[in-house]
């Protein structure tokens, strides 16, 4: 399996430098960048399979730093790091594409735990060419990682892509929320469970009219044409 590389993005030299030397030492292939423009030459270079993104940086809005990481690369994970006093700003970086968020400060064994969970999801190496998937009136292409309702093209955050994912798997059968919370977030997910009707009730605004999203009660959700 091809080794992971990893892109610690934080602007104090003492925490980006300890962070790089525990996720090399664990077998990853971490760099440094200091700041948002060092990072963004970094995914140009080499597209890491994660990146750890604190939004504090000086020269650049992590917020709007983190949309352009995710604009250059569609697959690379981005896990966010912030102060408490910055839980507006980690909202709007999960809407610009973040697929996870750690507040600081945090231990480095929750750090290495979400670094494995977003690998399971985002495993390193070329992307699988995986089929076209249909439901009713829903298209996915999962290898481009769009999305089509009734022919016109949806914008997906990334854990209401892999949600939609999940759920096409099984189409018409109820996929237990367990199963869905291992699949997305993975099986070290520290986050409250709630945060799964969030992002379903989401994914079902966006693709009424092409396909429904039944809740079970007690139970999961299924697909329905």
């Amino acid at each position: 399996m091809p080794v992971a590389k990893l892109l610690v993005v934080e602007d104090d030299p003492e925490t980006g430098r300890e962070l790089v030397t525990v996720l090399n030492e664990r077998g990853y292939a971490a760099v440094l960048a200091a700041t948002g423009h060092e990072a963004v030459r970094e995914v140009e270079r080499r597209t890491p399979d994660l990146v750890f993104l604190d939004l504090g940086l000086p020269d650049v809005d992590g917020v709007e730093l983190c949309g352009q990481l995710r604009n250059r690369a569609l697959r690379m994970a981005i896990v966010v790091l912030t102060a408490r006093s910055r839980e507006e700003s980690v909202v709007s970086a999960l809407d610009r594409g973040a697929d996870d968020y750690m507040v600081k400060p945090f231990r480095l064994n929750e750090l290495l735990a979400r670094a494995r969970a977003q690998l399971r999801r985002h495993p390193p190496g070329p992307a699988a060419e995986l089929a076209v998937a249909e439901v009713g009136g829903l298209r996915v292409e999962p290898a481009a990682r769009r999305v089509f309702a009734a022919g016109r093209e949806v914008a997906l955050r990334p854990r209401e892509f892999d949600l939609l994912l999940a759920l096409m798997s099984s189409p018409g059968e109820v996929v237990p929320r367990q199963r869905l919370m291992d699949q997305v977030w993975g099986a070290d997910w520290f986050g409250d469970h709630k945060t799964l009707d969030v992002h379903v009730s989401a994914l079902r605004r966006k693709v009424a009219g092409a396909a429904g999203i039944v809740a079970v009660r007690g139970r999961g959700y299924r697909l329905v044409g």
